[in-house]
């Protein structure tokens, strides 16, 4: 039995962060902001909203090509105050509160997991730019790209 759907989903998810970043860039790009050097934060890095369970969360992988890339990355995550110890990344951080003057200090805000406990209004209020990858954001909002 062929298994073609199978490999190409898994090929999907695999090239996702990629393309996620290739949005970024883009959206950085029409702004006047160049991506190497610029400070980007990452909104969830647990696999799924509202749990503490990392393995294979594409936020990682998102982290470790914008790093790559010269962005200054940083995350926020209510389940994870400290970035956890896992074999493949190696990132010495912690999570950074969500505040007004804190939002507004990042080039971009990238919502990898949209968790429940985040304040998208005031994320939306106070980023100069936010990559929505989970559809938090459903009407027009000017710094909001849907990626």
């Amino acid at each position: 039995m062929s298994t073609r759907f199978i490999e190409l989903a898994g090929e999907v998810n695999v090239n996702m962060p990629r393309w996620v970043v290739g949005k970024l860039i883009e959206a950085m790009n029409d702004r006047g902001i160049l991506l190497r050097k610029s400070k980007v934060l990452v909104l969830g890095i647990s696999y799924k909203k509202n749990i503490d369970d990392m393995r294979e969360s594409p936020a990682v992988a998102l982290m470790e090509i914008l790093r790559t890339k010269g962005a200054n990355v940083a995350y926020s995550d209510p389940y994870f105050p400290t970035f956890p110890m896992i074999r493949e990344h190696k990132f010495d951080l912690n999570s950074v509160d969500l505040t007004a003057e804190t939002l507004a200090s990042y080039d971009c805000a990238l919502v990898a997991t949209d968790h429940d406990l985040f304040d998208y209004n005031l994320i939306q209020q106070h980023s100069k730019l936010i990559i929505d990858t989970r559809g938090v954001y459903r009407q027009y909002v000017d710094n909001v790209v849907k990626a």
